[in-house]
Parts: structure tokens; sequence; C-alpha cells
């Protein structure tokens, strides 16, 4: 009812202007009150000479001389007083998330304190007389708690004022000489003194580990920014050899060289170690794939150069070991349709090939595979590079050089049986791996794709079988002397056999 008495009392002091309580209130000759600013701003927007009331629409003859009303000033402070005091009461209420206070009849109010002595808890009023009694001021005030009950012995009643180290738990008196006799008993402020002593000796020691890791964090600061800022390098450097790569004036290309090619140390720190891969994956591929390309310029031209003097890079070539790291370095493999037996087709963007009992009109070409049921991919690979072939009915899934033999019956042309290539046979139930003329048993697990990983720069060849997870079945550990080319070899009598190469994702 009090609340609803002061709403009532709220809008008949309210202005019906701003529509809030009246401040400087005065009253116009029709007996209706406004806000002083508020009818001289309503007054001030009417024609001149023209004045009325907002309510009763009243006009005025001229603009009346506003006075004070003196009365209604005073009654509107008394109602912001009031509803001040309100105000106050429902912030110092307890809410549902408070203590409330134990003395407090009907709304209880916050308790500001707990005795652990009365086992309650007192607002600001009833906390009084433990400030001004004698006997209570002995008495041992806490936050405000909800657990004051957990301080008494369910079985005597009593505080628990001592604290027994054999059991570990507090107990009152009475526990001493019933089921704790003998125990080693303190006060338990003094064993509360001793683990605070603890508690400091803990703090202390954490307070150091924190600043010791922040020492290391701001190292680590310091050294990812060195780690950018040789990034930046490094890319700034790939660019440089990727310009002088496209240079097709040799002189101008070996006047350049000496300058483009020299590269700076890598920073090292004695406090961290993080994997060069981590950070330069990317960047230390694409150097290792213009190194390549210039190795290339400087074999066409006749130049002779040695590993050392034509940049050999000297970052390190950790190899990919989760799936993951694999991806980093997914290729699209196409199939070159110039390289093609014309028993083979090539569908889906010549991402895929199929034997057939019939022979295609494929034109004439040097490259094209005339005896052997192969054909190679039009992407020529060096650097990093890691596809998946997804296969049907028997083949061979290879790697070749651009430069092995396309035409006759003989090993020279056949993947896996020369040194010019590298190949892993796949049946319905097994696979072995092939290398100038040279067949190795490969006992990993029997799967229908295939993942091949290549780090030319490394010389490493990886086969892997793929369902659901990567299993190594052979490495190959070499010198690739010049870019590879993926291939594929479809065995006669399997017509129907096919196989796609995918872009793992």
């Amino acid at each position: 009812m009090a609340t609803a008495g002061a709403q009532l009392d709220s809008e008949k002091f309210s202005c019906s202007i701003c529509l809030d309580l009246l401040k400087d209130p005065v009253t116009v000759p029709c007996g209706h009150s406004y806000c002083r600013n508020c009818i001289n701003r309503h007054w001030d927007g009417q024609n001149e000479g023209s004045s009325s009331c907002p309510q009763c629409r009243k006009r005025f003859s001229r603009r009346p001389d506003l006075n004070k009303n003196i009365l209604l000033a005073e009654l509107v402070e008394d109602l912001k007083k009031t509803r001040l005091q309100a105000a106050a009461a429902d912030l110092c209420s307890a809410g549902p998330e408070d203590v409330s206070c134990d003395v407090c009849p009907g709304r209880k109010l916050k308790a500001i304190k707990s005795c652990r002595v009365c086992l309650a808890s007192y607002c600001e009023e009833h906390l009084q007389p433990h400030y001004q009694a004698a006997p209570l001021k002995k008495h041992q005030l806490v936050e405000p708690s909800r657990n004051l009950q957990d301080n008494i012995c369910s079985r005597h009643d009593e505080v628990m004022k001592i604290f027994c180290r054999t059991d570990q738990q507090c107990i009152c008196y009475l526990c001493t000489m019933d089921q704790h006799r003998g125990h080693e008993t303190v006060p338990a402020a003094a064993e509360r003194m001793e683990k605070q002593k603890e508690v400091e000796a803990s703090r202390l020691n954490i307070q150091q580990r924190i600043q010791q890791r922040e020492k290391e964090v701001e190292l680590l600061q310091q050294q990812v920014e060195k780690l950018q800022q040789e990034t930046v390098q490094l890319k700034r450097k790939d660019v440089q050899l990727e310009q002088l790569s496209h240079t097709e004036d040799h002189q101008q290309f070996l006047h350049s060289y000496p300058s483009v090619s020299a590269l700076s140390e890598p920073t090292h720190s004695s406090t961290i170690h993080p994997a060069p891969l981590t950070y330069f994956k990317d960047v230390a591929a694409a150097v290792a794939e213009s190194r390549e390309t210039i190795q290339d310029i400087l074999r066409e031209t006749g130049t002779n150069v040695s590993p050392r003097d034509a940049g050999e890079l000297l970052l390190p070539q950790a190899q990919p070991e989760t799936r993951e790291d694999f991806l980093q370095y997914s290729l699209q493999i196409h199939l070159d349709p110039n390289t093609a037996h014309r028993q083979l087709v090539l569908t889906d963007r010549n991402r895929k090939v199929t034997l057939t009992s019939v022979e295609r009109s494929y034109s004439d070409h040097p490259d094209r595979f005339t005896d052997y049921i192969q054909v190679l991919s039009r992407e020529s690979l060096t650097g990093r590079g890691y596809w998946e072939v997804e296969w049907t009915g028997e083949v061979d899934v290879a790697v070749a050089y651009k430069d092995i033999s396309r035409s006759g019956r003989h090993n020279e042309c056949v993947f896996g049986l020369n040194d010019r290539s590298w190949s892993l046979y796949c049946h319905s139930n097994r696979f072995t791996f092939r290398h100038n003329d040279t067949v190795t048993p490969v006992p990993g697990p029997w799967s229908s794709r295939v993942g091949v990983y290549l780090d030319h720069t490394a010389g490493v060849l990886s086969f892997y079988s793929v369902s659901g997870t990567m299993t190594l079945l052979h490495r190959v550990q070499t010198s690739f002397t010049q870019p590879l080319h993926a291939g594929v070899y479809l065995y006669y009598f399997n017509e129907g056999a096919s196989a796609e190469f995918l872009k793992p994702q």
C-alpha cells in the first residue's frame, strides 16, 4: 500500500509537460502548475502575444507573470525524501543471495556481521549491542555467513573451538574427553596460525613462479618478434629468387645470382626451441622450389655450379607427422592427355583415368606411352607435395622423371622397373614397392586409397595406406636429380580398372 501511495503522490506532483516531479513549481492563473522552465519553453514556442494553459487550453490576453508555488515546492521535496528513504530501505533489504539479519521482524535487512558466539547474523542496527555491551564486545564477529551451524558439534551441540591434529578436524571441548581422548589437540585459532604460515609460504612460492613465468613470456614475445622479422625477410628473399628464376637472359641471371642467393643465418634461441618447420613451412617449401628451378636453368645452360654455390639452403626439413601436417602440402594432380596410352580414358577434368578394351583415336605425340598402359601428370613436382589416389582393379601408383622412355617393350618404359621411376603396385589383397627392377614386399594394411608424399629437396618419397587413418607403407630416401611427375599404370585384362587423383581435405 505504501508503494501505491507513493506512486499516487508522484502523479499528483508531476509536471504534465515533462511528466517528471515538479522542479521550481509555478502556478498559472487557471490554477494548473508546471515546472518554471517547462511552461516558459512551451510559451516560447507559441505565437508572440499568445499564451495558453497546456492542460485546460485557457488563453491569456498576455503572458502571465510566474511566481513560485512555495507550498507545492515543499511538498515535492518531502516526496523526494520519502522516495529516497524507500529506495534506501530496498537497498538494505536482504535478497535471496544475501545473509539476512536474524533479529529483524517482518522484512529482514542485510546482515553486516555474523557472531560466532551467538551463532547469529545482524544488520547494522541490531549489531550495535555487540559494540556497546561489555560482555558482547568479547564475541568474535566475522563476515556474514550462512554456515554458522557448521561450527556446532552435531554430537554435543557445542561450538567447535578445538582442532584435532590426529583426525584433522574441528571438535568441541567435550569431544576431547570422548571419542578424541588421547589425540593431539590444539586450539583452532593456534592451528589456523600454523596453517596461515603455510598459506603465506605457498603464496610466496606462487608469486615467485608467476614472476618467472612473466619473464619467460616476455622473452618469448621478444623471440616471436624476431621470428616474424626473419619470416618477412625470408618471404622477401623468396620473391627475389622467384624473379631471378624467371630471368631469361643467362648472363643477367649469372650476374645477379651472387647477390640474390645469399641467405642470412637463421635466428636461434637458447630459451625456446620451436621447430623451424612450424614457422617456415610455406617459406621453406617455396624457397626450395625456387632453388630447384634455378638449378634446372643452370643445367640447361650447361653452367657448372656446385650445390654450395647454387645456394644450398640450410633450413631444417622436418617431415610431417600428422594428417594435418600432410594436408598443408595437399596438391590436385591433373593427368596429361598427351602422355596417355590409347586404352586410357581421362575424365573428371583429367583427374581420373579408366582402362578400356578399345583404343582411343588419340593423335600422335612424342610424349605418349605407346606400349604400356601408363599416363603421367601435367604438373612438374618439386619442393613438397601430398596427394591421394583412389584406385580399383590392378594399378601402379608411381612417380617418374619426365624423360622416362615412352615407346618399346622394355623395362626402361615401365614404372618401377628402371632408375627413372618409383611405383607402388596395388592389388586386391597386397601392396608391392618397385624401383629399378627391384621388388620390395609391403606388409602394411590394405586400402583402396593410397597417399603419396614427396619432399623433392630432402629426397623423401613415402606411400601411405589411407582409410580413416594414415599408415606408412614404404618410404624412399634418395637424391632426386630432376622434377618428378605423378603417374599411373593400369594392367591389361582389367577393363574398368581406374585411378582417381584426389586433393586431400
